[in-house]
């Protein structure tokens, strides 16, 4: 294929051209961009961030403060008192053997990357990466998703007034402008999305050997035992599960309870459902909604499905289609050929299942691909030890959901099916990043007394080197 013809080649060329430049610059010039876009995102274009999502899916103003400004404000905090450090020689030891020499591990950019972003968090899970990449040194352009068109165009208006094109573009438009871009030879690709796009991306990725990060979903559990907090774990549930309208890729996706609470954790659960969003969640100004009438007549199938199948659908009110309205719905005993138990629901229905033993529980989760994330509510150590030594996620906390998300000091993604690669923090600069090794000497070394011809005593030197270092 010829890639000349690509509508998107020249602005990928001038980015191209560019990347040696921003590559070069100091990490005083990095962070100085990093504040100007923290300033934009905090500052002067706040309100009009808190607009666009509102806008896109009716999300509380509140909510979009914690959940899109102060990530990213936090994310560029962060890596700005550490740029200078991670840009460092990372120095490693040297063998005996390598004597007279010195070795280090230098972050080098990759290049010009793309980020592929999607609608659920469009500001966050952005310029989150785009933090990464800039920080690592890489020129970017950005493909946000055109479900949230009300963000974009505020994107848009951002990197505008921060970046030059030849550093960052964002492209605005439906997917055909992504499918055009994926054929483009960038030296990274970051996408988050579903599994299914994922794997297209990974093979778009694959004709040029482009590095990937893919920020993928899942089926995350939640387990509760019977020895948890249940007035605690109910309302750090409903948190977790109802924000954004259950639009969350770490939200729990099913509840695992243990039987001998069932019943009273579940009285709970709906009484912390009621505290947060009223008796009528239709009518509060906590609680988003679903981002178009496509996915709410998604969610609407799965749920009617899991009904006529025999699951037991527990809700507050009735789903109101001229608003993208979909209320907080817990489904007792579905079924497990159902799509709300084979698919990530990515809503706000909570599939409830009961479970006798922990052995169990651990099974159950086992029969499923690798989830995001998996929450447990336990104060028994070794119930929690256990679970986690026989299970695999992306990542885990113990009587708490979603908000290991907002530690940056900690490494985020998926594994296998929830994702490859992490990010955030430094393991995000490390994503955005190849570790050139480095070897420099200094004097001769011990090496090349071993040079060729291969005598009799280079030979007892030889075995001697095996032996001993």
């Amino acid at each position: 294929m010829d890639i000349t013809k690509n509508k998107f080649y020249a602005l990928f060329e001038r980015q191209q051209k560019n990347q040696f430049a921003v590559a070069n610059t100091s990490f005083k010039t990095r962070i100085q961009k990093l504040n100007k876009l923290k300033k934009a995102v905090e500052e002067t274009y706040r309100e009009q961030i808190l607009q666009a999502i509102y806008d896109d899916f009716k999300k509380p103003a509140t909510e979009t403060d914690l959940t899109e400004v102060y990530q990213i404000v936090g994310e560029i905090k962060f890596v700005r008192s550490r740029l200078r450090s991670w840009m460092g020689k990372q120095r490693v030891e040297t063998p005996l053997t390598l004597t007279g020499s010195s070795s280090w591990v230098r972050y080098e950019p990759k290049g010009v990357c793309l980020i592929i972003s999607p609608w659920n968090f469009p500001f966050n899970l952005t310029l989150g990466p785009l933090i990464s990449a800039v920080a690592a040194g890489n020129t970017v352009i950005i493909k946000p998703s055109e479900m949230t068109p009300n963000s974009s165009r505020v994107m848009k208006q951002i990197i505008e007034a921060v970046f030059p094109e030849n550093e960052v573009a964002l492209l605005e438009g439906e997917v055909e402008v992504a499918q055009e871009l994926l054929k483009l030879p960038f030296n990274h690709i970051f996408f988050t999305g579903s599994p299914k796009v994922g794997k297209l991306v990974m093979q778009a990725a694959a004709q040029n050997l482009s590095s990937v990060t893919l920020e993928l979903g899942g089926k995350s559990p939640t387990i509760v035992d019977q020895s948890a907090n249940l007035k605690t774990a109910a309302r750090k549930i409903a948190w977790a599960k109802f924000m954004n309208a259950g639009q969350v890729c770490i939200s729990p996706d099913y509840l695992l309870v243990q039987e001998s609470v069932k019943e009273v954790f579940l009285s709970e659960l709906q009484k912390q459902i009621r505290a947060m969003f009223t008796e009528s969640p239709s009518q509060s100004d906590s609680y988003a909604r679903i981002v178009n009438s496509r996915h709410l007549k998604r969610l609407m199938a799965s749920l009617e499905e899991a009904r006529g199948k025999g699951g037991e659908v527990v809700t507050p009110e009735q789903i109101e289609t001229e608003d993208n309205y979909f209320p907080p719905t817990l489904v007792l005993n579905p079924p497990q050929d159902s799509t709300l138990m084979q698919e990530e629901i990515f809503g706000p229905i909570l599939p409830v299942i009961s479970y006798g033993k922990t052995e169990e529980a651990i099974a159950f989760i086992n029969q499923k691909e690798k989830p995001l994330a998996l929450y447990i509510y336990s104060k028994n150590r070794k119930t929690a030890k256990k679970i986690i030594q026989n299970t695999r996620a992306g990542a885990t906390c113990i009587n708490n959901s979603v908000v290991h998300y907002a530690n940056h000091n900690l490494p985020f993604g998926g594994s296998n099916n929830s994702g490859i690669g992490k990010s955030h923090g430094f393991y995000g600069f490390k994503a955005f990043s190849n570790e050139r090794a480095i070897l420099k000497q200094h004097t001769p070394g011990a090496m090349e007394l071993l040079f060729p011809p291969y005598t009799n005593l280079k030979k007892k030197l030889a075995r001697l080197t095996i032996k001993w270092f």
